[in-house]
């Protein structure tokens, strides 16, 4: 693929933030799908720390408000849907909305983390455990899940 066909093939893998896409391009050709993970990745890790925040405050929140009205990623609305966020009771969701406002007015971002394969009770419990990390550490901490996410959806999309 050309810069330009790769970028419009892969530029939602990061959260409504192209220019991971455009970074990771750079580094082409790659000799298998673990080169274009690592590409990512680096991209992200490479960034200032202004780009990689404002990446993470493109996340959506989990089960927030955005999610139930669909207008989130369909990778998201995918992923959320498969740790049952889609299905929570009235009870749940007003614990999610109090978990997500809570963590994004302490750490100014939104709560990140990998879904694929947890339930809501995963997902709970580790925002009971990282409420109260240190803002450097919860930095590193969103970054890594989203090196996560980004792994799962470029593993969906291109054949080993």
């Amino acid at each position: 693929m050309d810069p330009a066909a790769f970028v419009a093939a892969f530029a939602d893998i990061a959260e409504h933030s192209p220019w991971v896409a455009e970074r990771a391009a750079a580094e082409r050709p790659f000799r298998d799908r673990s080169a274009v993970v690592d590409a990512f990745a680096r991209a992200v890790r490479s960034a200032d720390a202004d780009d990689r925040l404002a990446l993470l405050r493109a996340h959506p929140d989990l089960a927030g408000r955005a999610a139930i009205a669909g207008q989130i990623g369909a990778d998201s609305r995918s992923e959320q849907a498969g740790a049952g966020l889609d299905r929570l009771t009235a009870d749940e969701f007003t614990r999610f909305t109090e978990m997500n406002t809570a963590y994004r007015d302490r750490f100014g971002f939104p709560f990140i983390l990998a879904v694929r394969g947890a339930t809501k009770h995963d997902i709970l419990a580790a925002f009971e455990a990282r409420i109260d990390n240190d803002r450097a550490g919860e930095f590193e901490t969103a970054l890594e899940q989203v090196c996560r996410i980004m792994r799962f959806r470029l593993e969906d999309r291109i054949a080993e």
